[in-house]
């Protein structure tokens, strides 16, 4: 929290709301006692915190970070070459597999690992309805038929016990999708997807060192897919990782990240002769030096996100109409990419989610309502519009309005409607700044019909 800010803090506080956190033990007696009647920034009040009190993103400290920037530069080698490797060699052990392949972005990621499983074109592929779309357009960019199974409305996550009634003959893989940062249930979906012989591929592009049973997410499955996109707990500004102890796929996931030129095992020669239909999406050196910078700074980043974020939920669980969001029992460790919780209007005397909303953004706290429904959107029509899925899926199958009502998730639905984001960086604030939002909330509830 900035120091001006802070007195600002300390000279309009809420008594009401600091007895409510002191009286529950959740906030330290010398930060609530400071509290006086305060009046919500949407009201008029003095915002707590302006843009600059939270930490800058992407993180880039000069004097740690631009020499390997600037070297990769002035070097003249620009495509993939030391750097890439080094970067690669550093993310798998990072992640615990025994491979890492870079690529331009998350989303080619993404197309590209369910492409070398020989995912196709009459293929159904099971996924969850609560994610960024990039998931579902990898899925549609191999002509496979996206299949939504509904949520867990407490973790946010796909629900294990919706996917076994979502598979038929056609059906090859399961994408996990870690969204939020935050583990899914691996337990019950490796074990389904083993039952039915399903590949189980983890989009774990928000979920940087998200661990689930003390293992990192994207080495549980088949493979795993990260993002470096600007926004990520790791930035690069463009960038993905596929990930996988498999090395007959890795190498055939190079092969196809390289114009289809031939790989290591997949046909045993690093400069053969392309033997794939394949596009080209590597990774540039100076891409993999702003990453070599930044990965030494995750670990304990992602700690500190942990920590607040078990913190935060201590408190908010205690206002009424706001339901923290849960993790699995066996997740050791949140990523954090976005912090959620549930916002219930009518215990905020009918404040809707969007007056709520702009609430806190008047506080400046950067606050969003988070994902719609996907399954509706038009994109998925103007696929199956396309000769190609014409051409392998029946006409019934491709009937917008009935694709709509198979894929009906009402969880899902009511997720979108009442969640509530904060982005990762708020994490990385002080304790104090933790105990800030929940009495802001607190202060917005005793207010709301004012607003």
């Amino acid at each position: 929290m900035g120091h001006t800010s802070r007195r600002e803090f300390i000279r309009q506080g809420s008594l009401g709301t600091a007895g409510m956190l002191l009286a529950s033990g959740l906030v330290n007696s010398s930060f609530a006692s400071s509290f006086i009647s305060r009046t919500p920034a949407i009201l008029g009040g003095t915002p707590l915190w302006t843009a600059a009190s939270w930490v800058k993103w992407p993180m880039w400290v000069q004097s740690e970070d631009e020499k390997i920037v600037i070297d990769s530069i002035r070097s003249g080698v620009w495509s993939r070459a030391k750097l890439v490797d080094e970067f690669e060699a550093k993310w798998a052990a990072a992640i615990g597999t025994k491979r890492c392949l870079t690529v331009s972005n998350g989303t080619n990621a993404l197309i590209t690992a369910i492409n070398q499983f020989d995912i196709g074109a009459g293929d159904e592929v099971i996924t969850t309805p609560y994610t960024f779309i990039a998931s579902v357009q990898a899925i549609l960019a191999n002509n496979a038929m996206p299949v939504f199974a509904d949520i867990d409305p407490a973790t946010y996550q796909i629900d294990p016990a919706k996917l076994e009634s979502k598979i038929t003959k056609r059906t090859k893989a399961i994408l996990v999708v870690h969204i939020l940062g935050l583990p899914a249930d691996m337990d019950r979906i490796v074990a389904i997807a083993k039952k039915h012989n399903l590949i189980v591929i983890e989009d774990a592009c928000q979920a940087h060192l998200a661990e689930y049973d003390n293992k990192r997410v994207g080495s549980i499955g088949n493979a795993g897919c990260f993002s470096f996109q600007n926004s990520k707990n790791l930035p690069i500004g463009e960038g993905g990782a596929i990930v996988s102890s498999n090395d007959k796929f890795i190498d055939n996931c190079f092969a196809a990240h390289n114009l289809g030129y031939a790989y290591g095992t997949s046909t045993g020669a690093v400069a053969g002769d392309s033997f794939m239909k394949a596009s080209k999406i590597r990774l540039t050196e100076y891409a993999a030096a702003i990453g070599l910078a930044q990965i030494k700074r995750l670990e304990s980043q992602t700690a500190t996100r942990h920590e607040n974020a078990k913190y935060l939920a201590s408190m908010l669980k205690e206002i009424d109409g706001i339901t923290p969001i849960k993790l699995y029992d066996k997740v050791t460790q949140g990523a954090y990419h976005l912090y959620s919780f549930r916002y219930d209007p009518a215990k905020f005397k009918g404040l809707s989610r969007s007056k709520f909303l702009e609430a806190l953004r008047k506080e400046g706290l950067p606050a969003s309502g988070g994902y719609k429904v996907m399954h509706t959107q038009e994109f998925m029509n103007n696929a199956f519009s396309s000769r190609v899925y014409k051409s392998f899926y029946d006409r019934k199958t491709l009937d917008f309005e009935n694709y709509k009502q198979r894929n009906n998730c009402p969880e899902n639905e009511k997720l979108c409607s009442d969640a509530v984001w904060f982005t990762q960086n708020v994490l990385l604030g002080s304790r104090q700044d933790m105990e800030g939002i929940a009495t802001v909330i607190k202060n917005i509830s005793r207010n709301a019909d004012k607003i």
